[in-house]
């Protein structure tokens, strides 16, 4: 899940990530800021569920994916959209 809130004093938008599987042990988003290398972790909340907020540029765009257990590739269904990739999978789009 995705929240977005424009923050006008700031010219930024805070996002919350928010994923939820019961299998997960570890949650990270690539693709930030174009940054495929770098992860960013989830925090396990107490239902269960990863969560991340993060202050991102207005008028900016975004494709990333969630990382599950070092191993599993998921998109975001709230997603703006989704992008087909080089790897001959998608990945979610955000555009703030």
């Amino acid at each position: 899940m995705l929240q977005k809130t424009f923050v006008k004093s700031k010219g930024t938008y805070k996002v919350k990530f928010t994923l939820t599987n019961k299998d997960a042990k570890t949650v990270e988003i690539f693709g930030l800021n174009s940054d495929w290398e770098t992860p960013i972790p989830l925090s396990k909340k107490k239902d269960g569920s990863f969560s991340a907020e993060l202050a991102l540029p207005k008028d900016s765009k975004h494709e990333f994916k969630y990382r599950v257990n070092n191993t599993e590739w998921l998109i975001e269904e709230d997603a703006d959209a989704q992008q087909p990739n080089s790897f001959g999978s998608t990945n979610s789009v955000l555009v703030l």
